[in-house]
Order: C-alpha cells, then sequence, then structure tokens
C-alpha cells in the first residue's frame, strides 16, 4: 500500500535527488563511467559535426542511453552482490561477470550503431580530403 507523500509533488523531487545521487555515485566510482562520458562526448560533438539528421540522432541517443543503463545496472549490481556476498564466492563473482557481460554487450551494439550512423559521413569526409 501505497501512501500519498510518494506520490506528492515532493516526493517527486526526492525521487529524482536520490536518483540523480546514484547517477553521481556510479560516476565516482565506476571507472569504466568515465570512459563511456568521454565517448559520449566524443560521439555528441562528432554527431554535430556531421550534421545528423532526428532520425539517426534516435539511433545515437538510444545507443548511448542503453550503455548507460547497462552501465548503472551493473554498478547496482556490484554493490548487491557485495552486500550479499562480502567474502569471494564463485556465483558471486559470476553474476557480476554475467552483469559485466550485458555492459559489454550494449557497447558493443553501441559502436556497431555508430559506425552505421556516423561511418557514412566519416568515410565521406575522408574522401573529400584524399
Amino acid at each position: 500500500m501505497h501512501n500519498n507523500t510518494s506520490l506528492s509533488f515532493t516526493g517527486r523531487v526526492r525521487s529524482v535527488r536520490h536518483a540523480v545521487n546514484g547517477i553521481r555515485v556510479m560516476v565516482a566510482s565506476q571507472q569504466n563511467a568515465w570512459i563511456h562520458a568521454a565517448a559520449t562526448l566524443i560521439v555528441i560533438a562528432v554527431g554535430l559535426s556531421f550534421g545528423l539528421t532526428k532520425a539517426e540522432w534516435c539511433w545515437v541517443v538510444l545507443a548511448v542511453i542503453s550503455v548507460w543503463t547497462a552501465e548503472a545496472l551493473n554498478t547496482a549490481f556490484e554493490f548487491l552482490t557485495d552486500v550479499a556476498s562480502p567474502e569471494f564466492h564463485p556465483l558471486a563473482a559470476k553474476a557480476k561477470d554475467v552483469a559485466a557481460g550485458a555492459v559489454l554487450i550494449t557497447a558493443v551494439g553501441s559502436v556497431l550503431i555508430g559506425l552505421l550512423v556516423l561511418g557514412p559521413y566519416a568515410l565521406a569526409a575522408l574522401a573529400g580530403r584524399l
């Protein structure tokens, strides 16, 4: 049963604050988040310089968001695994590996989307300069 304060405006603001704090924790604690941040900035800069269409931006945004989401879930999963199994346990290690694998899957998929969307622009730019 929900209480009415959780549905209030202040309750929503509090939820957003917690979510933003979670993003801060992820970025502060995960080295890979810095790699994702750098890649995100590079992709945005390249996309802006190439003048992507709205449809192309949709693919790029979807790719970027999927990697960030996977990294956030992986980070949460790592924290929970560390609490549930502070000492090494082979199943906890497997769980962490699977979660990290999910990030890798989304990163590879995002690179493929990047190549499909940005690749033709990059090839055209190179052909124009050669």
